[in-house]
């Protein structure tokens, strides 16, 4: 479910692999292609495989803006075409698209006449903007994960509490086979309020902490 009046830091678009979109422009053909890529190591990886599968190439002009929206670290490359006509007008395509964790790459074999400058910068444009349109978009949700302890006798009180703001949780895993424990997926902006109603709801009388990567 999504949920009502969410903050915009709770989530942001990317996408999932596109398929090659080819696009001519005067004899020159330009193979756009875009990417998830959540990591720079990612983002080099997908771009030796376009490589490697297109190594006849002239070309293969690439940018990409990798992490969230507060720390996105941007990069491109004109892989040869003169300074500033691929590189840079695809990622301006990419920041127009609001899209992050995403790389596009565009290949291209040259078909005999010179584009010129514009030509080129629009080309790579195009191109990117093809490939971008025709990637799977995707909502990647912001989420804190807490384990919060507590005793039996206010059992009670957690669940109304997870019950009011179903809304902003996003997953709940129960453990009763000893003291008992709830392990609470809520989106980020949500979470030291959440925390502070359980508390509040409960005396005092919950234990929470962050879940680490085997819980």
């Amino acid at each position: 479910m999504t949920p009502t009046g969410i903050d915009d830091s709770d989530r942001f678009t990317t996408v999932d692999t596109g398929p090659e979109i080819e696009i001519k422009v005067r004899g020159s053909r330009f193979l756009g292609q875009a990417f998830r890529a959540d990591s720079e190591d990612e983002a080099a990886a997908r771009r030796d495989e376009v490589r490697r599968r297109h190594h006849d190439a002239t070309h293969h002009v690439w940018a990409r803006r990798v992490g969230p929206p507060e720390a996105c670290v941007e990069r491109a490359d004109d892989d040869g075409e003169p300074s500033g006509t691929g590189g840079a007008p695809m990622l301006a395509v990419l920041q127009g698209a609001a899209l992050y964790d995403a790389l596009v790459v565009v290949t291209r074999w040259f078909g005999g006449t010179k584009l010129g400058r514009g030509g080129l910068a629009r080309a790579y444009s195009d191109a990117a903007r093809a490939a971008l349109e025709a990637a799977p978009k995707r909502t990647v949700w912001r989420e804190t994960t807490m384990i919060a302890d507590c005793e039996y006798d206010v059992v009670g009180a957690v669940e109304a509490v997870l019950a009011r703001e179903g809304e902003h949780i996003r997953r709940c895993d129960r453990d009763f086979s000893g003291r008992p424990r709830f392990a609470i997926t809520v989106l980020r902006s949500q979470t030291v309020r959440l925390l502070d109603i359980l508390r509040e709801a409960t005396a005092g009388r919950v234990e929470f902490r962050r879940a680490t990567l085997d819980e």
